[in-house]
């Protein structure tokens, strides 16, 4: 069986510089019409860093939405007509001070489907060239090496709780095995 809500109506009820937020009217399979509020994200991208000693690059941040620190990998919003990949380049340069020599994607995933549209690539990056950090105004992190394993083990301790961080770390480790 296929399943899906046509949208027969959507309104913009706020905009913001990051995502903007539209209550909607669809149309579900049993022909009834419901309600759906929709935060509309343009999406984002991350990349996890690994260097020749098999250690991972995360930064350390304030997210007001957690209101806590947090460990995660670089990761920023698409720029209007921006490419996942070049973003994730982008992000790497800027908070980590660092050029790969090589990418790989590890996919792509919606964090929360039920009503947001931000879908996030995540890629690998290896052969590292460290350079400068160039943070953007008013960006504050610091940047943290560690291990490999113990970033896993951090996972699975509840360590670290930033959902791209999570899956970056569980599908790089899936992939160099």
């Amino acid at each position: 069986m296929n399943f899906s809500e046509k949208t027969v109506s959507s309104k913009t009820v706020y905009k913001g510089k990051v995502f903007e937020v539209c209550t909607q009217q669809v149309l579900l399979d049993d022909s009834s019409v419901t309600g759906r509020d929709v935060v509309i994200h343009h999406g984002g991208a991350g990349i996890l860093a690994i260097d020749s000693e098999n250690c991972v690059f995360l930064v350390r941040q304030y997210r007001k939405g957690a209101e806590r620190e947090m460990l995660e990998i670089p990761a920023g919003k698409l720029e209007s007509g921006e490419d996942p990949k070049s973003c994730a380049v982008r992000e790497l340069e800027e908070e980590i001070g660092a050029v790969a020599g090589k990418i790989e994607s590890l996919g792509e995933f919606f964090p929360t489907p039920a009503y947001c549209s931000e879908k996030i690539s995540i890629y690998l990056a290896t052969d590292l060239t460290l350079r400068e950090q160039r943070l953007d105004s008013g960006e504050f992190l610091e940047v943290v090496k560690i291990p490999f394993a113990k970033a896993f083990d951090m996972v699975m301790s509840g360590e670290i709780i930033d959902a791209k961080t999570i899956i970056a770390l569980l599908k790089a480790d899936k992939m160099m095995r």
